[in-house]
């Protein structure tokens, strides 16, 4: 199956996909790994990329694009893949639409892991990073035995600025942003899947393979 996984920062999209890969034995093309390999690699397009890159520009929807189509013909994709960060616009979900065409594929389900923006913020500000070792701790899922003493190795623990309520915010209002077209462009297709992301993560794989028929 051809799937595409949307889901805003701290819905527990990375975990899900984890769980599809083992289910169904296909990859996750995530695009900025994609990215990373062409450059790594030294492809025509990967060379381009690492060029606006290089100077800190977004790489542009063509170049991104030409990668993904050139990803999806790869033979561990033949069963099908999970599509992570692609697509963001309108114009790339056209444009993976005429290179599916060309394959001859289409996409079977678009998940849409839904979880109200008051909870997101309460999982993404609860995360604690000790300043000495790494380890990441969380207020409410996985708390130091002492209030910001780092359990393995006693270091302070700290709020990274990513993490902080203002960022977390403004990070959701972009993905709001740029996804809301894309729920509703799904919609009409009649593939969109919408899964209630308030739940154990086992609930909600249980969802993902209930609404997609197992």
């Amino acid at each position: 199956m051809d799937f595409i996984l949307l889901g805003p920062p701290g819905a527990g999209k990375g975990t899900q996909a984890k769980l599809m890969i083992d289910k169904w034995s296909i990859p996750q093309i995530s695009t900025g790994d994609i990215l990373r390999a062409a450059v790594r690699e030294g492809t025509s397009l990967g060379v381009e990329a690492k060029g606006f890159m290089d100077r800190g520009e977004l790489v542009p929807d063509r170049v991104v694009i030409g990668i993904i189509a050139e990803r999806l013909k790869e033979k561990d994709a033949r069963k099908g893949f999970i599509l992570d960060g692609f697509p963001r616009t309108i114009p790339q979900a056209e444009a993976l639409g005429t290179i599916l065409q060309d394959l001859g594929r289409n996409i079977d389900h678009v998940i849409s892991i839904e979880v109200d923006e008051e909870e997101l913020v309460r999982r993404l500000t609860g995360r604690r990073m000790c300043k000495n070792c790494g380890e990441s701790f969380h207020v409410v899922f996985n708390p130091p035995a002492r209030e910001g003493v780092c359990d393995r190795c006693k270091g302070e623990l700290y709020q990274r600025d990513d993490d902080k309520e203002e960022t977390i915010r403004q990070r959701l209002a972009v993905y709001g942003q740029q996804t809301e077209p894309l729920i509703a462009y799904y919609s009409r297709t009649g593939n969109l899947r919408r899964i209630d992301g308030f739940s154990s993560i086992e609930d909600i794989f249980s969802r993902i393979v209930e609404a997609v028929g197992g």
